[in-house]
C-alpha cells in the first residue's frame, strides 16, 4: 500500500509518493520544468493562479503514479503540505474569485500595523499570539477595502492547502493550525479570533468548518480521480502549511528542537511551549502539527525574504552556470571575503528588520582586489549571518535551542554557508535526506498520534551528516560583527 503526497510551493508543486509500511520513497519530482509564474501587478505585490496548481497537480499525480509503476489502486491516502499565509476565495459555486494573494505579497502591511496599534500589543501577544501583520485576515480587510465587489461574492475564504484537498474532495474545510497562520486564531479562548474579525469587519460565516491536521478531511470525488487518476474514495488525511510541515518531516516535534530552510526565502522554525512572547512582530508564532487542545505546542517561526534568492540572482547575473562552481570559487576565499559584505535583504519587506524594505547591499568592493569569488562567498556568508541574526532574536526572546535540524537540499548544500551557521551559533545542523512532499505522504499515516515512532524513523533512515562548530571561530565572528555594522548602518539611515 502506498502513500501520496503534496508540496504546493510558490515555485513548484512537489509529489512524493511512499510506502506505508516502511515509509520509503517511491518516487519525488516536480511540476512544472520550470517555475510557476507569480504575477506582480503592482509594486510589492504577489499573486498566482490556483487553477495553475491545479493543472500542475494532475499532471504531477499522473506522472508520478506512471513513473512508480505502482497499481494506483494501492494508493490509500493523502497528505497536503503548502505555502503558507495565501488567501484563495472561492464564491458559492466554488469558483475562486480572483488569483491568490500568496505569502511573499507586501500589500496589506500597514493594515496589520494599524490593527497592531489599535487592538493593543498586549491582546497581540495574550490571545494571536502575533501581531495581525501582513498574513491572510489582513489581506481579507485589503480585499474588502480595495475590492469590495469581489469581497461581496465571497462564499469561503480558505488557505492555499484548502484548496488543493477542496480540489480533491469537494470539501471546503481548513484546519486550526491554518487558522492560526493567517493570525485567525485565539490562543486564549481556543477559538476562531472574533475579535480581530470584528474590527475588520469581517463577516465570521466567511470562515470554513475546522476540522483536525490528522483525520479524515474528504474523501476523492469523481472529478478528481478522473483527472489524477487517483483512486476514487481515498481520503485526504494530513494537511499543513510548508513550515510546519518541514519541521515535522526532519522530527522537530519538542521544545528545544528547530527546523531550518535555506531556499529562495530562509526560516528558522523553533518549537515550544512558552506562550508568552514578547517578539510578536518581528517573529510569528503559529499552532504546530502536534498542538492539541489540552497540550498547546507553537513553532516560533522567523521569516528570512532575502535567502537563497541572493544566492540565485547572482547565479543568474553571473558568468557560472551552477552553484557548485560558484561554491567552488567562494572556497578559494578566506573566512570574512577579505571585508567583502552582502546585505541580502533584496526580496520585500523584512518581518525581524520590521517590515522595512532595505533592499540588497554590496558593501566594500575593491575593484582592484575583489574577483566574482569574493561575491559568492560574501552571500553565502551574508544569508548565514542573517540565519545567526534573526537566531539572536530568537534566543532574546527566551527561545530554547538545542539541535537544529535541516533538509539535504539548497543552502545547506553549501559547507560554506552550513558552518558558518553551525560555528556562530554554537550548535550542531542535522542533514536529512527528506522532502515537504515526503513528509507529508508518510504524515497521511499518523492518524494514530504516534509522534516519537514516526520521528525515530526519520533519525534513523534519513540522516545524512551532521556539521559541528568549528573551534577556531573567532575569524567567523570577525566577519559577523563587520557584516553586523554595516547592515545596523543601513538600518540607521534607511
Amino acid at each position: 500500500m502506498y502513500s501520496i503526497g503534496y508540496d504546493l510551493g510558490s515555485s513548484s508543486i512537489k509529489v512524493a509518493i511512499v510506502e506505508v509500511s516502511t515509509g520509503k520513497k517511491i518516487v519525488s519530482l516536480h511540476e512544472p520544468n520550470g517555475e510557476m509564474e507569480i504575477l506582480a501587478l503592482k509594486k510589492n505585490w504577489a499573486e498566482q493562479n490556483p487553477e495553475l496548481w491545479w493543472k500542475y497537480i494532475c499532471n504531477a499525480t499522473n506522472r508520478a503514479i506512471k513513473s512508480a509503476n505502482i497499481d494506483a489502486s494501492k494508493i490509500v491516502n493523502i497528505g497536503i503540505s503548502y505555502q503558507m499565509h495565501g488567501l484563495v476565495l472561492l464564491d458559492i459555486d466554488g469558483n475562486a474569485l480572483r488569483n491568490c494573494i500568496i505569502w511573499c505579497d507586501s500589500r496589506a502591511v500597514e493594515i496589520g500595523e494599524k490593527a497592531f496599534n489599535d487592538l493593543g500589543k498586549s491582546h497581540c501577544a495574550e490571545r494571536l499570539l502575533n501581531s495581525p501583520g501582513n498574513f491572510t485576515a489582513s489581506k481579507l480587510k485589503w480585499v474588502k477595502e480595495n475590492e469590495p465587489e469581489v469581497y461581496n461574492k465571497i462564499h469561503k475564504f480558505i488557505l492555499p492547502g484548502d484548496y488543493i484537498a477542496y480540489k480533491l474532495t469537494g470539501d471546503i474545510v481548513t484546519t486550526k493550525n491554518g487558522l492560526s497562520e493567517g493570525i485567525l486564531w485565539d490562543y486564549k479562548n481556543d477559538s476562531i479570533a472574533h475579535k480581530l474579525l470584528d474590527y475588520y469587519e469581517i463577516d465570521k460565516e466567511l470562515v470554513p468548518p475546522i476540522v483536525d491536521n490528522f483525520t479524515n478531511q474528504g474523501l476523492v470525488n469523481s472529478n478528481a480521480s478522473e483527472k489524477t487518476g487517483l483512486p476514487k474514495g481515498i481520503p485526504v488525511t494530513y494537511r499543513s502549511g510548508d513550515q510546519p510541515n518541514n519541521a515535522m518531516s526532519l522530527n522537530v516535534f519538542r521544545p528545544g528542537e528547530v527546523a531550518a530552510t535555506g531556499g529562495t526565502s530562509g526560516v528558522v522554525y523553533a518549537v515550544t511551549d512558552n506562550l508568552e512572547p514578547k517578539e510578536v512582530s518581528r517573529v510569528n508564532h503559529f499552532a504546530h502539527v502536534n498542538s492539541t487542545e489540552n497540550e498547546l505546542v507553537v513553532g516560533r517561526l522567523l521569516n528570512i525574504n532575502g535567502a537563497g534568492i541572493q544566492y540565485k540572482w547572482l547565479r543568474n547575473h553571473s558568468v557560472e552556470n551552477s552553484y557548485e562552481n560558484m561554491n567552488r570559487k567562494a572556497s578559494k576565499i578566506s573566512t570574512g571575503s577579505d571585508g567583502v559584505v552582502v546585505i541580502p535583504f533584496g526580496n520585500g519587506a523584512e518581518r525581524m528588520l520590521d517590515n522595512r524594505n532595505i533592499g540588497t547591499h554590496f558593501c566594500n568592493l575593491n575593484l582592484n582586489l575583489h574577483n566574482n569569488g569574493h561575491l559568492y562567498r560574501a552571500a553565502l556568508e551574508g544569508i548565514a549571518f542573517s540565519f545567526v541574526y534573526g537566531m539572536e532574536i530568537l534566543k532574546n526572546d527566551k527561545t530554547v535551542i538545542n539541535v537544529i535540524r535541516a533538509g539535504n537540499d539548497n543552502l545547506f548544500r553549501s559547507e560554506i554557508f552550513a558552518n558558518t551557521v553551525a560555528t556562530l551559533i554554537g550548535h550542531e545542523i542535522e542533514i536529512y535526506n527528506t522532502t515537504g512532499a515526503i513528509g507529508a505522504a508518510r504524515a497521511a499515516n499518523l492518524s494514530d498520534g504516534n509522534f516519537d515512532a514516526f520521528g525515530q524513523s526519520i533519525t534513523k533512515n534519513d540522516h545524512v551528516m551532521t556539521y559541528i562548530p568549528l573551534k577556531n571561530n573567532e575569524p567567523y565572528k570577525d566577519a559577523y560583527l563587520n557584516w553586523k555594522r554595516e547592515l545596523e548602518n543601513i538600518l540607521k539611515h534607511k
